[in-house]
């Protein structure tokens, strides 16, 4: 919920009546606000640098298309959207694409994220439909998370398994290969080995077989396919003794496992990108649903396996058709689904084959057969696998067009045109959640500048491009009853997606549209959880045992090497094009960091919080070093956020290749690539605090993060401490400098009328971030000032306040601003010794609780410094 004040000012708050989060918000939900600024927004459109009204965009865009299509043929143009995107905005461009230029090149980053739980459900379901709901959660008795971080990347739904297992008991076991903040609440970790998820769980599905803890009955009456799964599964996994040994856990460890899921009947098993986004991904999700239906663990309260997906919007994509390899509704390119969506569409080219997926479709681009691509709400220039070869594809494309709300991403800067797309307070429309619940966003903005709708830009561009008839939408609302009664139309309930009881709503109705699952059949109300009947989207209604042989790491891993496993952070989302705008955001985790295991660490001469270099057969990259033993010897953690405009040289993409995809979903491997990481031997470091982002030039490392009234960049490099002018700073203002080339300092200072406009700090005594620099806390806060005062002024260059200041320190808690510094100095001045008394002291994990593990972790290292 939104409120805006009259100064503009915008507060943020959870829906208590909403059933997803009750009320409750992430750390992202809560800092918004803080994203909603116009400095970083795409306000005009563009055409080959130059701003261009409307008009001359929209003619443009559908002048190329068409053009392009008229040589070469329909598929050599393609279409790459975003989870970001309303199912409206969806609808719009998947009707365009696949029903009236003919391609079904369209494909969405949903690909990176869950199709191989979307090809895992078709082929166990018989149709891309969740079982489970949120409640089941609340219900269950024991919840697997299975490479899902939960707690920092689902904290809300966290917050209700925690609940569960303090008001009924539930218990919590977590598969995953690091030690995650998931694991603080857990009763049981297997930090399996990379890869071996549908190992383990082919071995407890012979386990439950062959020890005859099986639901006899609901396998006779309800599956097909037992034998030949289990078959499969004694191959791969012939004992216990077996599995342990290669996903490297001790025997009793998966024997405890095994016995534990045997007895408990009420088990939902959540999964997540440790799953997905690996090259076996659809077989790992059967994997575990064989073990469901083998129990009859499924369709009732409490039980079933659920995929919670990363993106505020992938389900709404797969119901409208977002993927390459689908059409709308659910429907797929049977020849009666083709011929239906060309009646219902009055369509003169539905597309009659899948088009290409994501790393086909960028690897298509760069070999010239998709000559024109249109990106929307996303940055597959960082994104992708092997991002260096996507970036050249784009930059040698002949037309390529770019819809975001934001003017300067790593994709953006090689668009030929930029078309500003409306951000997330000026969107209206439709989302639907991980548990099929279909939700209203509401606009609580006016449209920026020039910005638009996605849903908007497109039905112009294809009215430009001669569709008029079929595009004559003029809201959200009429797309979505079109949407809706496309679901509906001959549906005799073989589809599962079915929303034909809202095709009629008025706007009115539209407007107050409540939170509710699909189905939403005409003449019912919604269906909050599917396969009560045990019936399933299978021609004979019985749900599919899927035979699944687990396989070894898609690449070879040489002596030396380590295994790259990617993935989120607690207070980033995707490439950071907005999160990072928040200060409270980019404060947790201010600069890109590689986990390693002390272990690796030694052996390779590294120490916590250096630098390090890391390289694999395909690029390079740079972060700090972590050293932590929640990562698993012999393998290593990226996070995936970091971009171009916020570091020198840590891309994520750069260092996984494309060449380890699912061959059923097209989903890539990102979290099995192997690497090599040495020392980067900085011969000096320092920072820069400045009122404007800057990238600096010097070839070493730099990582930008956002600050109050600023941003603060660290710095380090090879060879000689760089001049300011090498750094590329040119900042408007007088200079005030100091150096002492025997103590290997320098500092400069830009100042405005006594408004400090930048302050840079360099020293060449050592690698590490701290030596001989001062603090950055007081710096920083003098970029919020209006003017600086005498005092301060003499003490700039020294970098130390004149009079005593708080230093907050790292944030720990985002929800309420709480940093490192206050913890601890309230942890020992009012002894504070639980987390409830640190909330009911600082508010801080009273929110999303995303902090929790951590507030833990602090107050056990102050309790073991107190009893030395």
């Amino acid at each position: 919920m939104a409120s805006v004040a009259a100064d503009g000012t915008v507060t943020i708050s959870g829906d208590p009546d909403h059933p997803a989060n009750r009320g409750k918000l992430c750390s992202k939900g809560t800092n918004l606000p803080d994203t909603l600024g116009l400095g970083e927004r795409l306000l005009h459109p563009q055409v080959d640098g130059r701003r261009v009204a409307w008009d001359e965009a929209i003619a443009e865009v559908a002048t190329r298309l068409s053009d392009t299509i008229a040589k070469y043929g329909p598929d050599s143009v393609a279409f790459y959207v975003s989870g970001q995107l309303l199912t409206e905005d969806y609808y719009a461009v998947n009707k365009l694409a696949k029903g009236f230029l003919g391609t079904a090149n369209i494909d969405t980053n949903s690909r990176l994220c869950m199709a191989s739980s979307v090809a895992g459900h078709k082929r166990g379901f018989g149709a891309d439909a969740v079982p489970v709901t949120y409640e089941d959660i609340d219900e269950a008795d024991l919840v697997l998370l299975v490479g899902s971080n939960l707690a920092w990347c689902h904290p809300i739904l966290n917050q209700r398994l925690q609940a569960a297992k303090h008001t009924r008991g539930t218990r919590i076991v977590v598969i995953d290969p690091r030690r995650t903040a998931a694991v603080d609440g857990a009763d049981r970790h297997l930090p399996i080995r990379p890869g071996t998820d549908a190992l383990l769980f082919n071995g407890l599905l012979v386990h439950l077989a062959d020890n005859g803890l099986l639901d006899a009955r609901f396998v006779a009456e309800h599956t097909a396919g037992l034998a030949k799964a289990l078959d499969a599964a004694r191959a791969d996994a012939p004992s216990p003794a077996h599995v342990a040994a290669r996903c490297g856990l001790p025997l009793a460890d998966i024997e405890a496992f095994y016995a534990e899921v045997a007895t408990v009947r009420r088990t939902v098993t959540v999964y997540s990108q440790g799953v997905n986004q690996s090259s076996q991904g659809t077989d790992t999700v059967n994997a575990i649903l064989n073990v469901h239906f083998l129990t009859g663990r499924i369709g009732a309260p409490g039980m079933g396996p659920f995929s919670v997906t990363g993106q505020p919007n992938a389900m709404g994509g797969r119901e409208v058709g977002g993927l390459a390899n689908q059409l709308a509704a659910h429907m797929g390119f049977e020849p009666e689904s083709v011929d239906r969506l060309r009646r219902f569409w009055n369509a003169p080219r539905v597309a009659d084959k899948p088009g290409l997926k994501a790393v086909d479709l960028f690897r298509a681009v760069e070999a010239g057969t998709v000559r024109a691509v249109w990106v929307m709400a996303t940055n597959p220039a960082v994104s992708m696998p092997d991002a260096a070869r996507v970036r050249r594809a784009l930059a040698n494309c002949e037309t390529v067009i770019v819809s975001d709300c934001i003017a300067d991403t790593d994709t953006v800067r090689l668009a030929h045109i930029r078309l500003p797309a409306a951000g997330w307070s000026e969107k209206d429309g439709t989302v639907t959640n991980s548990d099929r619940t279909i939700s209203r966003q509401r606009a609580f903005r006016p449209l920026t500048g020039e910005a638009r709708p996605d849903w908007w830009i497109v039905t112009q561009v294809a009215r430009a491009m001669g569709f008029a008839d079929a595009f004559p939408f003029e809201t959200p609302a009429d797309l979505f009853r079109e949407h809706a009664a496309l679901s509906a139309f001959e549906n005799d309930g073989t589809r599962a997606f079915d929303i034909g009881g809202l095709a009629g709503l008025s706007d009115a109705e539209f407007e107050t549209l409540a939170p509710a699952p699909w189905p939403r059949r005409v003449g019912e109300g919604p269906t909050r959880r599917l396969y009560t009947g045990g019936r399933f989207f299978t021609e004979d209604g019985r749900a599919r045992f899927v035979p699944v042989i687990s396989r070894p790491l898609p690449r070879s891993v040489e002596p030396g090497s380590l295994i790259l496993n990617t993935g989120r952070l607690r207070d980033q989302w995707h490439t950071m094009t907005r999160t990072g705008l928040s200060p409270r955001l980019s404060s947790h985790a201010p600069e890109p960091c590689l986990d390693l295991h002390p272990q690796d660490a030694a052996a390779r001469g590294l120490t916590d919080g250096a630098l390090v270099s890391l390289s694999s057969p395909i690029g390079t990259a740079l972060a700090r070093l972590r050293v932590t033993e929640a990562q698993r010897a012999g393998e290593a953690f990226l996070p995936m956020h970091w971009t171009d405009r916020f570091t020198a040289s840590c891309v994520v993409g750069r260092l996984v290749d494309d060449m380890a995809v699912d061959p059923v979903s097209g989903q890539p491997d990102l979290k099995r690539m192997p690497v090599t990481v040495t020392p980067y031997r900085a011969a000096w470091t320092g920072f820069l605090i400045a009122r404007e982002p800057v990238e600096p030039a010097h070839g070493g490392y730099w990582s930008r993060r956002a600050v109050p009234g600023g941003h603060l960049i660290e710095l380090a490099g090879e060879g000689a401490l760089p001049a300011p002018e090498a750094l590329a700073f040119g900042f408007a203002g007088a200079t005030v400098d100091y150096s002492d080339a025997a103590r290997g300092v320098l500092r400069r200072a830009w100042v405005t009328h006594d408004r400090l406009e930048a302050c840079l700090f360099l020293s060449t005594s050592g690698g590490l971030p701290v030596n001989n620099l001062p603090g950055r806390a007081w710096l920083v806060d003098l970029l919020s000032a209006e003017a600086l005062d005498g005092a301060a002024r003499r003490a700039l260059l020294s970098g130390r306040s004149p009079v005593p200041t708080a230093d907050e320190g790292r944030t720990v808690c985002s929800c309420f601003g709480v940093g490192v510094n206050r913890l601890i100095a309230a942890i020992r001045s009012q002894r504070l010794t639980t987390v409830q008394e640190v909330g009911t002291a600082l508010r801080a994990g009273t929110n999303c609780g995303s902090c929790i593990p951590e507030l833990k972790e602090i107050l056990a290292d102050a309790q073991r410094s107190h009893v030395a």
